[in-house]
């Protein structure tokens, strides 16, 4: 669908059609017009956005990617760009603004008509609930009825994003309740919203990281969670729709971490400066730790020169190992993410990992000395590579499972552990311990 139509934009636009590629650009749902108008160029895109009116550019801009709605804006007049502001959410708007210029976003949010719902917003950092929330929202007084709350929302514009909940707010904003839509419908018309509300609200306060935001608002099935400031006082909401958008971030980061891609906005079609800039660091980390594992052998060198075929099972050692780790180190760095893992649990976890590996490593090592013994005849050199394989492999799965878990306590992320430092302590010992054992028993392989 999408690929056609950028087809057809680029044809009416070669043809000097502007309106023919705007009305097909204009046909695509918001979130496919976004994807599509991303893949035009530069020059397409001159000649499209200022045909645009400000509702489908307010649209626009909602939907790109963070950079690409800030280079978009960067584009426009100051005043057009004003009103785009204004016909976005709240939210949306201040993230756009924060990606700006200061002198440009300050010049922006001085023509804008309804700036008091956006600059509250621009307080907090993007990563925290303060900056995820959206201050449109519906609030009921206690005392009155549930028929003069329905009235009110008869006589209030509610858009197709309007939480199902609407909270229930003293004078001061201090966040009393809530009640579903569904209960205030229901409910006898005379009731007073006090006496329909929950009073137990799931909130968060305006500092608390997204991350934390995302588990509380999957542990107790929220469509919207209400934020407050330190005293109580509501200040906004974060929907569903937020949600999704910080899961896919923060999943991005672990797995980018995981794989040492430090920087989680790089993409496939990320400039190739940029790329190699962001990933360079990690494979120079790599290089070294690399390097490290090939010193340790080197102590080795005149046991290899006695028994070449030791060499070709180190690739062994160190691949089960680095296998293992990874594994390890992706159950627990999950396991943490979902704060299914307490501080107590630590210990017990430490155990059941080193006995997982004991186990994994007893059937790897026996399957792995039987296969080295039909191959060279040799029981004694499939021996040491078993026991060789028991020993890494419980050191990987205890390594994949400390380092996680101290960098959760240093405050850090526990997706730092990544391979390339997990898999050097691996094989680094797994190297030591492989070649140790053949010096020990090295006259009974011949």
């Amino acid at each position: 669908m999408i690929d056609a139509t950028l087809e057809a934009i680029r044809t009416a636009l070669e043809a000097n059609r502007v309106e023919e590629a705007i009305a097909a650009l204009t046909d695509l749902h918001p979130v496919d017009r976004a994807e599509a108008f991303a893949d035009l160029d530069d020059q397409d895109q001159a000649i499209i956005l200022p045909q645009l009116d400000i509702n489908d550019t307010a649209d626009l801009l909602e939907e790109l990617d963070d950079e690409e709605a800030a280079d978009v804006a960067e584009t426009l007049s100051t005043p057009f760009l004003a009103d785009i502001l204004d016909a976005m959410e709240p939210d949306e708007a201040a993230d756009v603004l924060g990606d700006l210029p200061p002198k440009l976003a300050a010049d922006a949010l001085a023509e804008m008509e309804e700036s008091e719902d956006v600059i509250p917003l621009l307080v907090f950092p993007d990563e925290t609930a303060g900056g995820l929330m959206t201050t449109h929202l519906l609030t009921l007084a206690p005392e009155i009825t549930t028929a003069e709350a329905i009235e009110y929302l008869r006589q209030t514009t509610l858009g197709s994003d309007t939480p199902y909940y609407l909270y229930v707010v003293e004078q001061n904003l201090k966040l009393l309740g809530v009640v579903g839509l569904r209960d205030l419908v229901i409910a006898d018309p005379n009731r007073r919203i006090r006496e329909i509300m929950d009073p137990d609200v799931i909130s968060a306060k305006t500092d608390l990281d997204q991350e934390d935001v995302a588990r509380l608002m999957i542990r107790y099935d929220l469509a919207a969670m209400p934020v407050v400031d330190d005293v109580g006082s509501l200040r906004g909401v974060i929907t569903y729709d937020d949600l999704m958008d910080v899961i896919e971030v923060e999943a991005t980061e672990d797995i980018y971490r995981l794989a040492n891609v430090p920087d989680s906005d790089l993409s496939f079609d990320s400039p190739i400066g940029l790329s190699i800039r962001r990933r360079l660091p990690w494979l120079f980390l790599s290089g070294i730790t690399a390097l490290f594992a090939s010193w340790v052998i080197s102590q080795f060198e005149s046991l290899i020169a006695q028994v070449a075929l030791l060499a070709a099972f180190l690739s062994v050692v160190a691949g089960l190992g680095g296998n293992t780790a990874t594994q390890t180190l992706a159950i627990i760095v999950r396991a943490i993410a979902l704060d299914e893992i307490e501080p107590r649990d630590a210990w017990r976890t430490l155990t059941k990992e080193a006995v997982v590996g004991l186990f994994q490593g007893l059937f790897i090592g026996a399957a792995a000395a039987v296969g080295v013994y039909l191959w060279t005849g040799n029981e004694v050199l499939g021996l040491i590579l078993g026991l060789a394989l028991v020993g890494n492999m419980i050191l990987a799965t205890v390594i994949g499972t400390l380092v996680p878990l101290i960098l959760r306590w240093l405050g850090a992320d526990p997706a730092l552990a990544s391979t390339v430092l997990v898999t050097a302590v691996t094989d680094s010992v797994g190297f030591a311990l492989f070649l140790g054992l053949a010096s020990v028993f090295i006259n009974y392989m011949r």
